[in-house]
């Protein structure tokens, strides 16, 4: 499985644009990209979105490697690299899966998406607080959730979340962020 960092690189060469030119696009350091780029700084969710939108790869493109199947056993949750800050996310979700796409995350005190908001190409999220507490922001609104809320909200508008404490999340996307295999013709160009 290639790294999400390999991922965008490739993308960025494909398009034959220079770490500058995207850098500049996204509004990052060439160092910060070339960072990312090399697996060495983990981007925020804002950024990476603002990465796909430029380099035109759907946001599912960057963890669509994992193994097709119906079940995902507890103790083989694969990885994902959605971006963010202090936090390990895990696909539950088959990746063919269009309908709903469900993400477990284990988020420390502190981490979160990062210090921007992002939109994400869903009609619907959903997050589930586990364990622990967490913030969630849509545009001007902050919503404070502890161990068993639940709070809809719509992802395509600007959102942000940050633990407050060690937190245990389910987020549930539908429809499905689209993988790289397949387009909705909803992206945003860049």
């Amino acid at each position: 499985m290639s790294s999400t960092g390999a991922r965008l690189r490739a993308a960025r060469a494909a398009r034959r644009l220079t770490l500058d030119a995207l850098a500049e696009t996204v509004g990052v350091t060439k160092g910060y990209l070339s960072k990312v780029e090399n697996d060495r700084a983990t981007a925020s969710v804002a950024v990476l979105v603002r990465l796909c939108d430029a380099l035109s790869v759907p946001m599912g493109s960057l963890f669509d490697d994992v193994p097709p199947g119906d079940v995902v056993r507890a103790d083989a949750y694969p990885p994902i690299a959605f971006g963010g800050e202090s936090q390990v996310e895990y696909l539950l979700t088959p990746p063919g899966e269009q309908r709903l796409q469900v993400i477990r995350g284990e988020i420390a005190s502190g981490g979160g998406s990062g210090d921007e908001s992002y939109e994400l190409p869903a009609d619907v999220g959903f997050v589930l607080v586990l364990s622990g507490s967490l913030s969630v922001t849509v545009d001007d609104r902050t919503v404070r959730l502890g161990d068993g809320d639940a709070f809809t909200f719509p992802p395509h508008r600007r959102h942000s979340f940050r633990a407050e404490a060690r937190s245990t999340v389910l987020w549930v996307l539908t429809p499905s962020l689209p993988s790289r295999h397949e387009s909705t013709g909803n992206e945003k160009a860049p």
